[in-house]
């Protein structure tokens, strides 16, 4: 995602990051052979693994969670109503899996198909936000 916006010339508009529901890796960066297969594409991961906080939740206009473990996970944060949260495979369509499978214990293929996943749907994510912030924009324009 910080690939594609960069490339359209958004970083001053939209701000990416990454967090994980556990804290197992914090401070790690990711792994190596996801690292390598999205080297091989020309993404240079170069982030630390840090735990999704509250905070988040109200910082971002948007949270996408990979898996219905990891959605649960980020509903348990808020006491509150999230509104703000959506599976990555809502911006995907019915041809891919519901979830991202985990690639870890799996070989290097499954690290390519969750970036194959990751390709598919952030074009989709990032249209989602420019119409939201060019509508919110007009809405505030026309008040």
């Amino acid at each position: 995602m910080q690939h594609l916006v960069a490339h359209r010339g958004l970083s001053q508009m939209v701000k990416v990051d990454s967090a994980g529901t556990s804290s197992y890796h914090i401070g790690e960066p990711a792994d190596r052979r996801m690292r390598e297969a999205a080297q091989q594409r020309g993404y240079d991961l170069t982030s630390r693994s840090r735990q999704i906080s509250p905070r988040d939740l109200r910082n971002f206009d948007l949270i996408v969670a990979m898996d219905r473990n990891n959605y649960r996970e980020v509903l348990l944060l808020q006491s509150e109503p999230v509104t703000n949260l959506r599976m990555l495979a809502d911006y995907l369509d019915q041809s891919w899996p519901r979830e991202v499978p985990d690639p870890y214990y799996g070989g290097e293929d499954g690290f390519h198909r969750v970036l194959d996943m990751l390709e598919a749907a952030c074009p989709q994510i990032l249209g989602e936000l420019l119409t939201e912030t060019t509508t919110e924009k007009s809405e505030t324009a026309g008040d």
